[in-house]
């Protein structure tokens, strides 16, 4: 605990920040917000149900390009219910630190007790948070490794949250984005809308989520390219970044390097 809260970066009048409060009011459309903590008792086995368990894969890939290692401290932003903060635990092991934020109290309660049923030492070393992705309560240059997972699309405000991961990333460091790939060839945004539409939304109505999951199409259609996620970065401030089409093009994973100090 004495740890967390040293790395947390108090906002003016706050003297002590304390784990798992909300350390400033989540700046994101309350309806954003409110449709998250509603998916959340189902995200988990409807996420298996429409990716055929391709998502585990993917999810491996966007932990192994963040570049985590052994003894790393390192955050998982929009960490949903936990299953990158978990990859990022067996990668960091007991000795790292890792810490999942996100701004459904629903959310990290579910992570919280599939924490709770995990044996594996390396687990006791997650922390949830509950914050704001475009006020990251923590000090510059502070992790080692960032991961977001379909997070990046659902901010209001793209620029500010790849600023803030850059803000808290250690130099020769990266950041790892995987989300939906928002295809510049018309057959793969066919193909995705015509998944969205004909078994996404009618999965998703046997779970009474039909209106969430619509939303679906609409946030890809308002998401950027992956050349577009690559010039915001670089103008951020990485010095390199590269967008992966992985998943025959559904899904895309933005890389983003820091520069290292030392060669800089």
């Amino acid at each position: 605990m004495a740890s967390l809260q040293l790395c947390l970066r108090p906002f003016p009048g706050q003297r002590r920040p304390i784990f798992g409060s909300r350390l400033r009011p989540v700046r994101c459309a309350d309806d954003r917000q409110a449709l998250f903590s509603r998916i959340a008792p189902a995200y988990d086995n409807l996420n298996d149900l429409l990716s055929l368990g391709q998502h585990r894969i993917w999810k491996r890939m966007a932990v192994s390009w963040s570049g985590a290692k052994e003894g790393d401290n390192v955050l998982d932003l929009c960490c949903g219910s936990g299953d990158l903060a978990f990859l990022l635990s067996e990668k960091v092991g007991p000795n790292g630190k890792v810490i999942g934020l996100d701004f459904s109290k629903e959310q990290l309660l579910i992570a919280s007790s599939r924490q709770d049923l995990r044996s594996k030492a390396c687990y006791k070393n997650i922390k949830w948070v509950e914050g704001d992705a475009l006020y990251l309560p923590f000090s510059d240059s502070y992790f080692d490794a960032i991961t977001i997972g379909y997070g990046l699309r659902n901010v209001v405000d793209i620029r500010k949250a790849i600023e803030e991961m850059f803000r808290v990333l250690k130099p020769g460091s990266k950041v790892s984005a995987l989300d939906f790939n928002k295809s510049t060839h018309p057959f793969s945004a066919l193909t995705q809308e015509w998944m969205i539409d004909n078994i996404v939304v009618p999965v998703a109505t046997g779970y009474g989520l039909a209106k969430e999951y619509e939303y679906l199409k609409s946030s890809i259609a308002k998401f950027l390219t992956g050349k577009e996620l690559e010039k915001l970065a670089l103008e951020v401030g990485f010095s390199d970044a590269r967008h992966y089409e992985i998943g025959g093009g559904l899904m895309g994973n933005l890389v983003a390097y820091t520069i290292d100090a030392i060669h800089a």
